[in-house]
C-alpha cells in the first residue's frame, strides 16, 4: 500500500469504471461534502461510469440512484442494484435474489433477526432498517458485542460482516464483488477478465475486502488503516484525507491520468 499521491501520472489511463463504498468513503462522519458530490459530476463529464457499492438500505440508494451524477447504485452490500430509468423519474431495480424466491428470503430474514435477537439480547437493529429490502443490519457498539452478532447471525443461517457503521446480516452467499460483477456483465458489457483493468475501487473498510482482493486499481481512504487487521488484501494505494476529501484525491488522480494519456489515444 503507497501514498496515492505516488502513483505515476498514467496510473488509472486504463480506468472506464469508478465503483466506490459511500459510508466515510464518499461521506465523513456522516456528511457528504459539495466537492466530492461535484467529483461525482467531474468523474461523468469524462465518461467515466460512476457506481456506488455500498451496504447502505434500498431506501438511501433509490434516492442516489435517481438524484445523485451516478450510473446506478449497488444497495445493501450486494442485495440489488438501482438505476435511473430511461425517463429519468423512476427507478429500476434488479435483485440478487430471483423474483420468486424474494418473499421467501424476506421471511428468513424476519426468523433470523428473531433468533439474533434471542441469543444476544443487548443487539439493537440500526435504524435505518425500515428502509432494508434484503439484510439486516444492527448498531455497532465496538466492542465485543459486534462479533456476538456476527456469530449469532452466521449461526441463524445468515451471511454476516461489519462495516464502519453497522453488523450486516443477509442470505444468499453474494457480498459487495459478487453483485457488482454481475451488474458490470449484465448492465454494462464488461466480463470479470477485463474489469480488473477497467475499474478502479475506493473504499474503507472490512466489507470492502473482496473488493481491495479483486480488482488492480483500489484505494482506501485514509482510515482505511482502521481496519487492515481485517483486510486479506490492503488497496494498492491509500489517501492522504479521510472520506470524502480522500474520495476527491482519487478522482484526481484518475482525471489526471486522462490529462496525461499521449493524444490520439482514449482510454
Amino acid at each position: 500500500m503507497q501514498q496515492l499521491s505516488l502513483a505515476p501520472g498514467d496510473q488509472f489511463s486504463t480506468v472506464q469504471f469508478v465503483l466506490t463504498d459511500m459510508d466515510e468513503t464518499l461521506t465523513y462522519k456522516g456528511r457528504l461534502a459539495a466537492t466530492t458530490y461535484m467529483a461525482l459530476e467531474r468523474l461523468q463529464a469524462q465518461g467515466i461510469r460512476v457506481v456506488p457499492v455500498t451496504a447502505a438500505p434500498a431506501g438511501w440508494c433509490d434516492q442516489m440512484a435517481r438524484m445523485w451524477p451516478v450510473d446506478g447504485v449497488i444497495a445493501e452490500n450486494g442485495g440489488l442494484f438501482l438505476r435511473r430509468s430511461g425517463n429519468g423519474h423512476s427507478v429500476e431495480r434488479k435483485y440478487w435474489h430471483a423474483h420468486e424466491s424474494f418473499a421467501d428470503m424476506r421471511k428468513q430474514l424476519q426468523t433470523i433477526s428473531g433468533i439474533v435477537e434471542k441469543a444476544v439480547p443487548q443487539a439493537r437493529q440500526a435504524d435505518d432498517q425500515a428502509f432494508r429490502l434484503t439484510s439486516l443490519a444492527y448498531r455497532r457498539s465496538g466492542t465485543d458485542l459486534d462479533d456476538r452478532i456476527v456469530e449469532a447471525l452466521i449461526d441463524a443461517g445468515a451471511n454476516a460482516t461489519l462495516n464502519n457503521l453497522w453488523v450486516l446480516g443477509w442470505i444468499g452467499g453474494y457480498d459487495k464483488l459478487s453483485m457488482s460483477l454481475r451488474v458490470l456483465a449484465e448492465t454494462f458489457g464488461i466480463g470479470a477478465e477485463v474489469a480488473t483493468e477497467l475499474v478502479a475501487y475506493s473504499g474503507d473498510s472490512t466489507n470492502d475486502a473482496p473488493m481491495f482482493s479483486f480488482f488492480k486499481h483500489t484505494v482506501g481512504v485514509s482510515t482505511v488503516v482502521d481496519y487492515l487487521p481485517q483486510l486479506p488484501t490492503p488497496p494498492a494505494w491509500i489517501t492522504h484525507g479521510p472520506g470524502g476529501a480522500g474520495f476527491v484525491e482519487f478522482a484526481d488522480a484518475i482525471l489526471g491520468a486522462r490529462l496525461n494519456m499521449p493524444s490520439g489515444t482514449s482510454a
